[in-house]
């Protein structure tokens, strides 16, 4: 039986608000947009051979779960494909509106998204994909604990079997998409967007960023009046062009590398989930009370429930919160991409590739949702926050009111790597 060819289809939609719209990612008095800085894309590859899958980029800082599942869940009734088939990678930019805040814009999007993926279904053609690593300094990590970084900029390059030309680049970058920090109430992909422009007129193809592990990694270059705590590091650089300086980095870093990738057109694709139980515990009063005094006095973050959502467990006996997790991979030969809802520290991919031995072994946050951070087991002895204060912010998107516990960041990497071992 002859083995089914590798074939790819594109397609990509504006999905810029029209209208002033509540932003998410600050934590500040307003955050009603003013103005449009560039336009926020969505963009989608729908893969096939043995089967369909589909891979889709959007400029947002994350939907919730349960937004998620539904554009996901749509798509595969498009599709014909479950939902494990669909991956939905956010950019995690700082500066796009808040979907769950307003669902009118949350259904425009879902259904500009289907046209795109109508569209990719129809224009599959048969193509060679090939892989390599650039290597640029474009993060700092943010926390002090650490200097780790990723500096991968990894590189899945897809050309059409016909032309030989690209058809699609596919690019995994690990800094947070927050280059425009506090300061900025304009509409922005922050600098995907820029990636995007300067990579697609280099190498004369469509471009799609991923965002990496990068809760603990800030961008090398932002631009701001102000110089907040993420920034404060004497590697970051304050820049009117920063970012095109972050695009020109990896531009760079890429064409470095993509004349010499090596294409292959007998390869074939996977997409896949498996699921995991973690476990977080419910603070005491006490505890709950002071971490709340600290997240005032350290961070300026006001309570605002979050108190009575601990009261409220705590009166009901509850003292551990459980949550599904999936954890969704899309592989092509020996390069993977493995991701989960959340912010993960960069730590999480570091070791991740360490216990694997593969550096094309691509563990991603901001996939299918994100529902905070999630830190490693040195990053929760630190506390701050990533790990507590946050949770007073954020708790209403969640099924907890607290982090995970300690043991269970080594236990989700042990999962990922035996995982990823089977493919």
């Amino acid at each position: 039986m002859n083995k089914a060819k590798l074939q790819l289809g594109y397609a990509e939609a504006d999905i810029t608000p029209l209208t002033p719209m509540k932003l998410v990612g600050f934590y500040r008095e307003s955050n009603l947009s003013k103005g449009i800085l560039a336009p926020l894309m969505a963009q989608v590859a729908v893969w096939k051979n043995d089967g369909i899958c589909c891979l889709i980029t959007i400029d947002s800082i994350g939907f919730t779960l349960e937004l998620s599942n539904i554009l996901r869940e749509r798509v595969g009734n498009l599709l014909g494909i479950s939902s494990e088939k669909v991956m939905l990678c956010f950019s995690h930019t700082h500066a796009a509106p808040d979907a769950d805040e307003d669902r009118t814009y949350f259904e425009e999007v879902c259904n500009k998204i289907e046209i795109c993926v109508s569209q990719a279904a129809e224009n599959i053609s048969p193509v060679s994909v090939g892989w390599d690593n650039g290597m640029a300094k474009i993060g700092v990590n943010r926390r002090w604990i650490s200097k780790d970084t990723d500096d991968r900029i990894g590189i899945l390059k897809i050309c059409d079997i016909k032309t030989d030309c690209p058809k699609l680049l596919i690019l995994r970058v690990t800094a947070h998409g927050n280059v425009l920090k506090r300061d900025n109430y304009m509409i922005s992909p922050d600098y995907f967007g820029d990636v995007r422009k300067t990579a697609s007129l280099r190498f004369q193809c469509p471009v799609m960023v991923i965002q990496g592990a990068a809760g603990s990694t800030a961008p090398i270059y932002f631009c701001s009046e102000e110089t907040p705590v993420d920034a404060r590091s004497e590697q970051c650089i304050r820049s009117k062009t920063a970012l095109e300086d972050m695009a020109n980095l990896i531009t760079e870093s890429v064409s470095s590398k993509f004349d010499s990738i090596n294409q292959n057109k007998e390869l074939t694709v996977h997409m896949y989930s498996w699921h995991i139980d973690l476990v977080s515990d419910v603070p005491s009063t006490d505890e709950a009370l002071g971490i709340a005094k600290e997240a005032e006095t350290m961070c300026g973050i006001e309570d605002s429930g979050w108190l009575k959502k601990v009261a409220e467990l705590n009166k009901a006996g509850v003292h551990e919160q459980k949550e599904d997790v999936e954890m969704q991979f899309f592989s092509i030969g020996d390069w993977c991409m493995c991701g989960g809802p959340y912010e993960f520290m960069v730590g999480f991919a570091l070791e991740a590739v360490r216990i694997l031995h593969n550096e094309f072994f691509y563990m991603n946050g901001y996939t299918n949702g994100c529902l905070l951070y999630f830190p490693t087991i040195d990053e929760f002895d630190a506390g701050g926050y990533e790990v507590y204060w946050s949770m007073l912010i954020y708790y209403r998107y969640l099924d907890r009111v607290f982090p995970f516990r300690r043991e269970e960041a080594s236990k989700l990497i042990r999962f990922v790597t035996e995982c990823g071992c089977k493919l």
